[in-house]
């Protein structure tokens, strides 16, 4: 397999263009059904083992489960030097209710819960994970300036925002990546949000790459689903039948490359301006061991715009 690295954006932060999105990792409260805490730490594992040094996760995520577990596994391996940690914090429960914080009193003690989780004393990136309705968004990022200065995180990152959110908080230039929405089905950040990371060489690493499952190429017409996608637009009516049709125009690429349609797909977003990196998700080892295969697509700038065209 190619042994890629990669800098993110104008970071210091050198990564394989493979990351490991760990919300399936201590997630039980997005995935109730699945993943043991002995399943999750064992795809940690397998992704340092293979190389992958970029771990994405979130308060969250459990809440709070997935980053212990990660700390977990980095202080059993001795494999804290070599791993790019991403965590990510908004989320606060106030009278039984959810609700968004990005106040400098709120971030300050979030990276500190957050170092104590993971068992370090430095985050590598991390990110304000929504953002909130009354704090201003450079104030935000600067108190994560203050961090870094003060060596608690290395890189500071924006996740969900908006266009107007992101130039206000990146008004004195400190933010270094962008978290966002971005498939080939949802292509919106197309018009504003990857000309501006771009502009600024901030490092734009998109979410649900793969729509849910849709660009995986595992689908057919007589698919059902008990999820949450049987009411996605992407996955019901005509609509479904003719973004299968889609994803079918892929597979010939795909096999002339001896690879899987979510490898093809994975490939593309590796080759758009200010995506440097990309975080698939992993519920069993064999996946984090699967999704590695991206590394060995080259797309020539026919195939590059073939897929563009396809999903135009």
């Amino acid at each position: 397999m190619a042994e890629q690295q990669i800098r993110l954006g104008k970071t210091d932060l050198i990564v394989n263009p493979i990351g490991l999105g760990a919300n399936a990792v201590g997630g039980h409260n997005i995935y109730p059904d699945m993943l043991n805490d002995e399943t999750g730490k064992e795809v940690v594992r397998t992704a340092l083992k293979q190389g992958i040094n970029f771990v994405d996760t979130a308060y969250i995520y459990g809440p709070e489960h997935s980053e212990r577990l990660i700390g977990e596994v980095l202080k059993e391996t001795g494999q804290r030097q070599n791993t790019i940690i991403a965590t990510k914090a908004a989320h606060k429960l106030v009278d039984g209710k959810i609700v968004m914080d990005n106040s400098p009193a709120f971030l300050r003690t979030s990276v500190d819960d957050a170092l104590k989780r993971l068992q370090t004393d430095y985050i590598d990136l991390f990110y304000i994970h929504f953002p909130d309705e009354h704090t201003p968004k450079d104030e935000a990022v600067d108190t994560l300036k203050q961090l870094k200065d003060a060596g608690k995180i290395r890189a500071i990152g924006v996740s969900n925002f908006s266009i107007d959110q992101l130039r206000e908080a990146n008004k004195d230039g400190h933010v270094d990546v962008l978290q966002s929405e971005y498939n080939l089905f949802k292509r919106d950040a197309e018009k504003e949000l990857l000309p501006y990371t771009t502009e600024h060489n901030i490092s734009f690493v998109p979410y649900f790459p793969l729509a849910a499952g849709l660009l995986g190429g595992k689908y057919n017409r007589n698919t059902t689903f008990q999820d949450g996608r049987a009411k996605n637009p992407l996955f019901t009516g005509e609509a479904f039948i003719e973004n299968l049709d889609k994803v079918e125009q892929l597979r010939s690429i795909a096999q002339s490359k001896d690879v899987e349609v979510a490898h093809l797909v994975l490939a593309w977003y590796l080759t758009q301006p200010s995506i440097d990196a990309l975080i698939p998700g992993a519920k069993r080892p064999e996946q984090v061991i699967n999704n590695l295969q991206t590394l060995n697509v080259e797309l020539t700038a026919e195939e590059i715009a073939v897929v563009d065209q396809i999903f135009r």
